[in-house]
């Protein structure tokens, strides 16, 4: 069995046509009314002889709209024998693309299965700035390189839902955070080229290609925060040391200064920048097990600039703090606070 999830809001008759393809190749469909308006009551009228039509009056976004569509699912079906996939309602997704991705799904049912897009200079530039940006900031976070981050053609086992249902968001956001929580379970994402349609240069899309795309930013911004008050504390608690001791309290004030601002940062980083589902204790020892190599390294490295080189020692700490923060970020994602 196969199930075509289609959230709809405000559509036009583009969503009939889609509903209709998808019936005659074997989907059960559910179609959710993201509070269109009764202007479109007739519209979804029309969609029941097709599949199942889920409506409420109030548009909550596109997140919760699939959300609301897995959970009726879950409760119709169950979560197991079966593949899911989501397509939207405006007739960029075909149907034979669907079922594409459905069949990869099937053969690798630990998988997330991507329907992509090859963006090209005939692409919108919305679609193409906010594909770009995000498609760079995402790997950057994950490692896990996409082409196409922003495709709602999307297709998964069954034994997804639930898990999906956890993903935070509800609005298009969700999406990116999907594949940032997956990304973080080490799951495999596979990726099927597929038919690259714009209608109208897209100008059916409720997509807000700066405002939506911003949401990725949010985890790079939070960890950014993260580090700035553990690097204020640990700056502030170096300089008045070494005020106080002089040149030879450098490397007395390094440790001191560290000790503190790494408990700082423990604390922020495991309850809101990375979402750690691990115990504190076994967090808190993989991040003291870093910060204790990130100490050597810092300490090391100040020397060097500041005993060897002659550097002044404030400056020095400046330089060597932002020289140790990608790194930090990266064994921090991938290995202290990774979701298992």
């Amino acid at each position: 069995m196969r199930i075509a999830v289609v959230p709809a809001y405000k559509p036009d008759e583009r969503m009939l046509q889609v509903l209709k393809e998808a019936h005659e190749a074997g989907f059960r469909i559910v179609v959710v009314d993201d509070g269109s308006g009764t202007e479109f009551s007739e519209a979804f009228a029309q969609a029941r002889k097709y599949g199942h039509v889920i409506s409420y009056p109030v548009n909550k976004g596109k997140g919760h709209a699939l959300k609301t569509a897995f959970v009726h699912i879950i409760n119709e079906f169950g979560d197991k024998g079966f593949t899911v996939v989501t397509l939207d309602s405006d007739g960029q997704h075909k149907i034979r693309d669907a079922i594409r991705v459905c069949e990869t799904a099937e053969k690798h049912p630990r998988a997330l299965v991507l329907g992509s897009r090859k963006q090209s200079k005939a692409s919108p530039w919305k679609s193409r700035f906010g594909n770009g940006v995000t498609r760079v900031v995402f790997r950057w976070l994950t490692g896990v390189g996409i082409r196409d981050t922003q495709t709602g053609l999307r297709a998964f086992n069954a034994s997804f839902l639930r898990r999906l249902l956890l993903v935070p968001g509800a609005r298009y956001e969700y999406e990116m955070n999907v594949l940032l929580y997956l990304a973080k379970t080490s799951c495999k994402m596979i990726e099927v080229p597929i038919e690259t349609v714009y209608i109208r240069n897209n100008a059916g899309s409720h997509f807000r290609a700066v405002r939506d795309s911003i949401s990725i930013y949010k985890e790079i911004l939070k960890f950014s925060v993260s580090s700035l008050a553990g690097f204020l504390t640990d700056y502030l608690l170096y300089s008045l040391i070494v005020l106080l001791a002089g040149p030879r309290g450098i490397l007395l004030a390094n440790v001191a200064a560290r000790l503190v601002s790494a408990s700082v940062n423990f604390a922020f980083n495991y309850r809101y920048v990375f979402h750690s589902r691990e115990t504190l204790a076994n967090s808190a020892l993989k991040y003291f097990t870093l910060a204790c190599a990130i100490l050597i390294c810092n300490s090391a490295l100040l020397y060097l600039f500041s005993a060897v080189g002659g550097w002044n020692p404030f400056l020095a700490k400046i330089v060597v703090e932002l020289l140790l923060f990608v790194g930090s970020w990266l064994v921090q994602r991938a290995f202290v606070f990774a979701v298992r």
